[in-house]
């Protein structure tokens, strides 16, 4: 492993020593020597020629250093990555005290590891790559997280944009790179209800862990309900829902497979359970539909996927907000609760729910703020853009 001293521009340090973890190449002074992806970049302070940082280097990337490290100097070493591990688990223990054996072990930059992920399901961990700089050191790491995760089986999973490096060097996405896997559909326990996770072939790492506290909070207010679950995917807040008491659940998806996979986790939790019905449509044009209908649920809940990954989709994303929050506002029941949810990084949390405030203010209906969450305890927020998930429970009149 090379080790490259870096000097940074004044603007570089600050962002060093306000504890962000991403360097852009306009934020580099100077640097010796030409590094390749998982470098030690040793940044030194532009005055003073004082270590104040170290961080993966990456040649290829516009974040040029995923910081590990601001302050005194520290050894990088196998040492400090299971130090660092260790910390992590520390914060999930009491989450999984819960009946709960699906978690998210380290948070990427969140947790000190910038560009790498690690999920945990049932003894399986998850290991997900979103940059290159971590292939050297993952030769160490992976049996740090095995001994964090007391797993029996390590599953690397990829980006796409890292794909081409990962194969170079013999990793394939989807690929069990420790002990053996009996099955990819992996079945792990979130608060005491089943799901399922396809961990080789799955979405991220295969299921959704970060609304884990909403979902919970949806079972508590769904007894006696008719609960709308806009959005549903795999069924997760269906589930909890329908654990909880409702006296009906409806899952509604564009993706008839998502729906397949959520008949499946109700499945596992409910035998036979004609409380619980899908519809494979567009949210847009279903929600018309059942207003039209003059249908009506006790909770609703809109969860869409990210409708902003890139900054110029922010105005697109928000009037998408607007447009399913108005089509969801007259399904709510008098009384009811609606739970309104964004996961777009790029969305700030106070333009989100300006937006939902908005439309319900516009419905002329009274309505009173419950509640204002973020993700669970296994996704801490370490820095701005750690904070993409936003959630608001409103009661309606």
């Amino acid at each position: 492993m090379n080790r490259l001293p870096v000097t940074l521009t004044s603007a570089g340090e600050r962002a060093l020593k306000s504890g962000h973890p991403w360097l852009f190449d306009g934020a580099i002074a100077k640097i010796k020597g030409e590094g390749k992806a998982g470098d030690l970049a040793v940044i030194f302070s532009f005055k003073k020629n004082k270590f104040i940082g170290v961080g993966l280097y990456d040649p290829d990337s516009p974040i040029r250093i995923r910081v590990l490290h601001q302050g005194s100097p520290v050894q990088i070493n196998n040492n400090f990555f299971r130090a660092r591990t260790q910390d992590a688990k520390k914060v999930r223990e009491a989450l999984l005290l819960t009946d709960t054996n699906g978690y998210r072990l380290l948070h990427g930059e969140n947790d000190g590891f910038p560009g790498l992920v690690v999920d945990v399901y049932a003894g399986v961990a998850v290991i997900k790559v979103y940059s290159p700089v971590w292939f050297p050191w993952l030769e160490g790491l992976v049996p740090i997280i095995i001994e964090a995760a007391e797993a029996k089986t390590a599953v690397f999973r990829c980006a796409r944009n890292v794909e081409k490096p990962a194969a170079a060097l013999g990793f394939t996405d989807g690929q069990v790179i420790y002990g053996e896997l009996e099955n990819e559909d992996v079945v792990f326990k979130e608060h005491g209800l089943s799901f399922v996770a396809n961990v080789v072939h799955g979405h991220k790492t295969g299921f959704f862990l970060d609304h884990r506290a909403n979902r919970r909070r949806v079972g508590e207010l769904s007894a006696g309900q008719d609960v709308l679950d806009v959005f549903s995917y795999a069924g997760g807040f269906s589930v909890h829902a329908l654990g909880g008491g409702a006296r009906r659940v409806v899952s509604l998806d564009i993706s008839a497979p998502a729906l397949t996979m959520a008949r499946r986790n109700v499945s596992l939790n409910f035998t036979e359970d004609r409380r619980h019905e899908t519809l494979a449509e567009d949210a847009f044009l279903a929600l018309e539909r059942l207003a039209d209908n003059a249908d009506a649920f006790g909770v609703v809940i809109v969860d869409p996927p990210s409708f902003a990954k890139r900054e110029k989709e922010v105005p697109g994303a928000l009037e998408a907000y607007r447009r399913i929050n108005k089509l969801a506002v007259p399904l709510v029941a008098p009384g009811g609760v609606l739970l309104a949810a964004s996961c777009s990084a790029r969305v700030p949390a106070e333009d989100f729910f300006r937006v939902v405030e908005s439309v319900l203010k516009a419905s002329g209906r009274k309505f009173t703020l419950l509640k204002k969450t973020t993700h669970d305890d296994d996704h801490p927020i370490g820095f701005p853009e750690g904070a993409y998930l936003k959630s608001g429970y409103y009661r309606l009149g």
